[in-house]
């Protein structure tokens, strides 16, 4: 394994974070290292950086939606300690799509399932999220292929 792997860059950061002190850090770090062996012993391989990523991903989008529920539920403490999880993680995320990137997907999947009612929302979702490979927020795409589609039963 060369030393220049997302995993390796890991292992560095979780050394400094526990020679540093710095608990919260060390805690997000170590449970991204967990989420990437898990999957490693899901997929029988050593996952090469993107899949590190996507990992990183998922991870991400727990923390927002524990973030959104706490924050929801009036607990401030709880949600800005997943805040900082989310922070100590993100650099490990993939780069996220920028608005003209996902209107691209979604004409794309559009174009390429022909989709013209919302009973194809499911065939554009699965398209545009299998391309976009955890660089875009589900929320945002959904939204957007609702639009263009016109709502399922609303």
């Amino acid at each position: 394994m060369s030393d220049h792997t997302l995993k390796a860059q890991l292992a560095t950061e979780i050394t400094d974070a526990l020679r540093g002190g710095d608990k919260l850090r060390l805690s997000a770090l170590r449970l991204l290292s967990a989420a990437v062996v898990n999957r490693e012993k899901e997929v029988g391989h050593e996952l090469a950086d993107d899949e590190v990523r996507e990992v990183a991903a998922k991870e991400i989008k727990k923390r927002s939606e524990s973030i959104e529920a706490f924050d929801g539920a009036g607990r401030r403490e709880l949600a800005d300690k997943e805040r900082a999880e989310r922070d100590a993680i993100a650099g490990y995320a993939p780069e996220m799509l920028g608005e003209a990137e996902v209107d691209a997907l979604v004409d794309e999947a559009l174009a390429a399932t022909s989709a013209t009612s919302p009973k194809q929302f499911g065939q554009v979702m699965g398209l545009v999220m299998g391309k976009a490979k955890g660089r875009v927020d589900g929320k945002v795409v959904q939204a957007k292929v609702k639009e263009r589609l016109g709502s399922a039963g609303s």
